[in-house]
This record gives C-alpha cells, structure tokens and sequence, in this order.
C-alpha cells in the first residue's frame, strides 16, 4: 500500500485589521494577484482575502482573514514566519532593493537554515522570508506591477514558534508522515530550528519547527498567522487523513466542505492550527480565470445571504 503523503503547503492564512490596505499591499507592493475576494465562511462580517500566483496555483495562496483585532503579540504556539519562493539570486536582490523603494525595511540577504534568504515585514508585522526555489517556476499574472520573472512562485518553507520540539515532532513525523530532514542549532541570535519535510521535498514542501523555551505564548491578532494548510489532491485522499487522525484519537472537524477545496482542521499538540486542504476543485468553480477576485464571490451556501452580506463589508477601493 502506498504511505499517505501530503503534497506540500497548500495556504496560509493571516489576520489583517486593514483590509483595503492589505489589499493595495499585496497586490501592488508585492505584485500578486488577488485570486479570491469572499468572506470568512463562520464569520461573513469578515472578508477572506486571497492572493496568488497568475492562474491560482495550489501552494501559492497567501490568504488573510479581515478582523477587527488588536496587533499579535509575539511569541511561542503559533506561526512565526511564512517563506515565500523566488527564481534565484539576482531575484532576490531585486526585491531588497523593489522593498526599500517601496518603503519597507529588509533584512541583509545571507544564509539562514541552508538557505539564502531575504527577511522583510508588512505595514502590520506580517514576518516574511523570500528564499530560492530552483524547483518551480513562476506562474505569472500579467497585470502584476512585478516584472514576470520577479513574481513569487509560491509559499514555503513555513516556520512554527514552539517552546518543545518533541511534541510536534512526533504530530510531524508519525501522524503527518513528514521526514525530518535537518537540524541548524542556535547561533547568530538565530533559535534552534529543525526541517521536515513532505511529498516531494524542496522550499515548497517544508516545515520549519523553531524551539525556543524562554518566549511566551503568542496572543493573535493582525500581523499574526491563523493557520497553516497542507495539500492533499482529492476528497478521496481526503477521507484517509480524516481516518487516520481519528484513528490517532486526535481531536478534529472532520470533513469540512469550503467550496473551493475540502478541509480537514485539527490542532498539533503546542496548538498550532492545522489544515489538510484539497487541491481541487480550485477558485475557478465559480467565476472564470480570466476574472477571479474582481468582484466578491460567495459559495452557493451563503449565496441567498449576499445582500445582507455586502451590506456589512467596508469597501476595497
């Protein structure tokens, strides 16, 4: 029988507090295309904002929940840090140089866990670092202000803030099927940080576990990190994640139906939330490529709600 692999990151999800504003960031700052503009399924006070690459590609969905919160106050039991994947280099310089022009401070480029990196953060304290991805190419948007061989490819590696390793290790290694792959010990005022690994391997399908047992909880809000989410192709491949967590005695949603892919929540053990996502059916199920994200979609559930809906959003523009 075939091991049951996830195929890499699928989304993450953020927390914004300025939606119109995230909005003019990520596309025209950061030169991604907003894929999908729909609301949070259990809050539809609240925008669910998605951004991604030229055709919206599984595992280049950067995504943000729109709530009225305080900052994040930083700290362990969350997402500290997303990676998103550039073609080399010379890209990389460009975007130290595109970010500072823009306003926005960055990091020095250097070798951080094996990898050449550029670290920078959002107008609310979103943590990002670019890093190389030799394995993919960019998937371009054509109207993005970002020249095309500039673009980001996509999302990973991401990066989790736990005051244990062992607990998650084990979530990663025996439940998850990911592989450890590296260990980078503390140094350089850098913590502790471990690489797994899932699928295919590469930037795109890697999860960096750093320890640090002297930070205190993180208390979320905007420029901090819902959850992260995992690809699995189908709701048949779906329906084992489901079977094996269960059969782990782990405590989670079940199958959750979100129209553009089908999900699976549950908790690792430090309390990061996880999702296992579907790579189909995808954004293009209720509005054309050509015009995704121009005009606000909901799913046939909420649909009979859209005027009650939109009158509750603030506008974008």
């Amino acid at each position: 029988m075939t091991k049951l692999e996830l195929g890499g990151i699928h989304h993450l999800t953020a927390v914004t507090a300025e939606a119109k504003k995230n909005v003019q960031f990520y596309t025209q700052t950061l030169g991604m295309r907003l894929i999908k503009k729909t609301v949070n399924q259990d809050d539809t006070t609240a925008y669910h904002l998605f951004y991604g690459d030229g055709v919206a590609s599984p595992g280049a969905d950067l995504t943000f929940f729109d709530f009225n919160t305080l900052r994040e106050r930083r700290g362990n039991h969350t997402v500290s840090r997303t990676g998103l994947r550039v073609d080399s280099e010379e890209t990389l310089n460009w975007w130290k140089e595109h970010l500072q022009t823009h306003g926005v401070g960055t990091s020095a480029i250097k070798p951080r866990n094996g990898q050449l990196s550029l670290d920078f953060e959002d107008f609310e304290g979103q943590r990002f670092r670019l890093v190389i991805d030799e394995q993919n190419k960019v998937v371009p948007w054509a109207k993005s202000p970002v020249p095309t061989e500039r673009q980001i490819i996509g999302l990973g590696p991401i990066s989790l803030a736990v005051p244990s390793l062992e607990p998650t290790e084990v979530m990663l290694t025996e439940v998850m099927n990911m592989r450890k792959v590296r260990h980078y010990p503390a140094a350089n005022g850098m913590a502790e940080t471990h690489a797994f690994e899932m699928g295919p391997g590469g930037p795109a399908a890697e999860l960096h576990v750093v320890v640090d047992p002297n930070l205190s909880r993180a208390r979320p809000g905007a420029g901090g990190v819902h959850h992260v989410a995992f690809r699995t192709p189908d709701q048949d491949t779906l329906a084992q994640w489901i079977q094996r967590v269960n059969r782990f005695g782990i405590r989670s949603s079940g199958e959750v139906e979100r129209f553009y892919f089908t999900s699976l929540y549950f908790r690792e053990p430090n309390g990061i939330l996880f999702e296992i996502a579907t790579d189909v059916p995808g954004f293009t199920a209720d509005e054309p490529l050509e015009t995704l994200g121009e005009s606000l979609s909901l799913p046939p559930f909420l649909e009979g709600r859209r005027a009650q809906i939109e009158a509750g959003l603030k506008p974008l523009d």
